[in-house]
């Protein structure tokens, strides 16, 4: 069984070990990579951690950490859906599916309507579990990555519509 646990600053151990983990199998996935947080010392994992509004988690699988996930707060309305990854290990578990839900939760308590996440082109089974999750390509491109070409896809999900005359509250699925 999967369990899903928020980190707090003191939990920088284990936020390394899995944010490391995860640039290493999957550098393809990440605008940073592995040689700019492997040297990082516990005051860089743990202010990462202790950022204001921020919400981290990790995924543990029998007592191990095999996936991770971050919400952002965003611009007025919108949260943002970051450094998500799970382990090939666990991977067809729903994981990644039950990341996004906790993430999904968290920005519903802050008022959120909207998540927002970027995606790095050619990462297709990314784009599948953010569409399976209700997101959709917003068609807009993001930053800029460091080959000063390519660009990050922007997905989007409708949390809740924002009220008003003819405005529905109910949330999508």
């Amino acid at each position: 069984m999967v369990h899903v646990r928020v980190l707090t600053a003191s939990d920088w151990p284990l936020w390394r070990e899995v944010r490391l983990a995860a640039l290493d199998e999957a550098p393809h996935a990440f605008k940073t990579g592995l040689a700019e947080w492997h040297n990082g010392g516990e005051e860089r994992w743990r202010e990462r951690l202790a950022m204001p509004a921020t919400y981290s988690i990790v995924a543990l699988l029998d007592g191990r950490a095999v996936g991770m996930a971050a919400g952002l707060p965003g611009d007025g309305s919108a949260c943002e859906l970051r450094s998500v990854w799970v382990s090939p290990r666990a991977r067809g578990r729903s994981v990644g599916d039950q990341l996004i839900a906790a993430v999904q939760g968290w920005a519903r308590q802050r008022g959120a309507t909207t998540l927002k996440l970027a995606v790095l082109p050619g990462n297709e089974p990314a784009v599948a579990l953010y569409q399976r999750n209700g997101f959709v390509d917003t068609g807009e491109r993001g930053d800029l990555l460091p080959d000063g070409v390519t660009r990050e896809h922007l997905m989007v999900k409708v949390l809740r519509r924002e009220s008003g005359p003819g405005a529905s509250t109910s949330s999508p699925a």
